[in-house]
């Protein structure tokens, strides 16, 4: 009998969970139709460079889908890379997938497929063997390893499901937190390529509170993933919180699944949705730590300056620049019109608060827009709660709606009189009540036994 069907059943509920959260969390991938996104200025291989393992082979794969200008030179960059794995059926299904579409250089190499399956049928039995002999010999530590090992044969050939049940199932031989944490990053890995963000959060929790956590490298790797989480389920400022914990001591360490230039970019463009201008300036500008990351994304980091100094013209055409990147990343594609929504729609508000009344064809030029367009977002805005301010569409000005302040003293002022007599009066009756002995007063002891006699 195999490894696999040996061990317990915890394991296989726990990837049967996973696999119903990853088909849930699958995402539909379109391609790109706007001609007003222009992918001429994207540089494919000098993005995909970034990365490496699997993430590098899923990103080539979805570009392929998004633009049909790169589908050709991603599809040969991702058959290239699966060629120095052992996944033999996500290299079938990308050559049949590009068959009609590259020559007979990338044509499928059945002879290199038959290999592989033989080595790797030989290797999955060999591993199977050996996990078999340490649970006879029932020392713990050589059966963590070696489920350890058959969950990296399982993800390298491409069985996430498997893979994942070898890794969870390493929990009962942990013996001690760098163990443990191995275990929680090996199924958090995992779990990303799955799409299954709700047990990422699980172990990323379990992971934190391991003790001894003291390694850098995989506290950030650990606050990325949460990031991750919490941006899947649109949880914009725990997400942005997470990105900018992250340290610098990351680097490239995590390349298979996130480049450092990609923190700079999550966690900036979800603190620019959320955070107000004093958040903006102490955990993002000010940010030591976060500063490293917005070096290796310029434009992001000019993004931000410009839209705290209120230079938003520039501030949205750096939004424009970046936006044909972002909707190539697998993580951020998708919640790129939310973040752009918001980000703009913080923007007016920050621009019309100083001002009593504003011209809208000043505002509209501020925000590379049209007056009727910009009416049309002020009108929401205002309907809202986010403005307060009425719309003169004759003469095309804004206006701020002013309180009046001598009618809300007088009503303060009045409360406080009102206020001020209930509580006089209430006072007044309970010295009343205790002047004449109207008081509640507990029974003796003496009572007490005589009521219980």
């Amino acid at each position: 009998m195999s490894a696999d069907k040996q061990t317990g059943k915890r394991g296989d509920d726990v990837t049967s969970g996973a696999a119903a959260g990853g088909k849930e969390k699958e995402k539909e991938k379109l391609e790109i139709t706007d001609p007003s996104i222009s992918f001429k200025d994207f540089d494919l291989e000098g993005y995909l460079a970034n990365y490496t393992g699997h993430t590098k082979i899923i990103r080539a794969l979805f570009i392929a889908e998004r633009v049909r200008d790169f589908e050709v030179p991603a599809l040969q960059i991702a058959i290239d890379e699966l060629k120095k794995t052992v996944n033999t059926q996500l290299y079938r299904d990308t050559v049949d997938r590009a068959a009609d579409k590259l020559g007979a250089a990338f044509a499928k190499d059945q002879a290199w497929i038959d290999s592989v399956d033989k080595k790797a049928q030989q290797q999955v039995e060999r591993l199977e063997l050996e996990l078999n002999g340490y649970k006879t010999n029932l020392v713990k530590e050589s059966i963590r390893m070696g489920h350890n090992e058959l969950g990296d044969f399982h993800y390298e050939r491409g069985d996430l499901n498997t893979a994942l049940k070898c890794y969870v199932r390493t929990r009962d031989y942990c013996t001690t937190s760098k163990h443990i944490i191995s275990m929680c990053l090996n199924v958090i890995k995992v779990s990303i390529e799955m799409n299954n963000f709700a047990h990422v959060s699980n172990y990323v929790n379990k992971a934190e509170q391991t003790p001894d956590l003291t390694d850098p490298v995989v506290s950030s790797k650990l606050k990325v993933c949460a990031g991750l989480a919490h941006l899947e389920s649109r949880k914009y400022k725990p997400a942005a919180r997470k990105f900018l914990e992250t340290t610098f001591d990351l680097g490239s360490n995590f390349s298979e699944i996130i480049a450092p230039q990609d923190v700079a970019i999550y966690g900036g463009l979800c603190a620019l949705a959320v955070f107000d201008r004093h958040e903006l300036k102490t955990k993002v500008l000010d940010n030591q730590a976060f500063k490293h990351f917005l070096e290796l994304a310029p434009k992001v980091r000019e993004l931000i300056n410009d839209f705290y100094g209120s230079r938003y013209a520039s501030c949205l055409n750096f939004l424009e620049q970046l936006k044909p990147d972002l909707l190539l990343d697998i993580h951020l594609y998708d919640h790129v019109a939310s973040l752009y929504q918001k980000i703009r729609s913080k923007a007016i508000v920050q621009y019309f608060s100083p001002f009593i009344s504003v011209n809208l064809h000043t505002m509209a030029q501020a925000f590379n827009t049209d007056v009727a367009g910009l009416e049309r977002e002020l009108s929401g805005l205002i309907m809202e709660g986010a403005i307060q301010a009425r719309i003169d569409s004759h003469n095309k000005i804004l206006y701020a709606r002013t309180t009046n302040q001598r009618c809300n003293t007088f009503e303060k002022t009045l409360k406080m009189g009102d206020d001020y007599q209930r509580n006089t009066k209430a006072l007044m009756l309970r010295i009343n009540l205790m002047k004449n002995d109207v008081v509640v007063r507990p029974p003796s002891r003496g009572d007490r036994d005589e009521r219980e006699k």
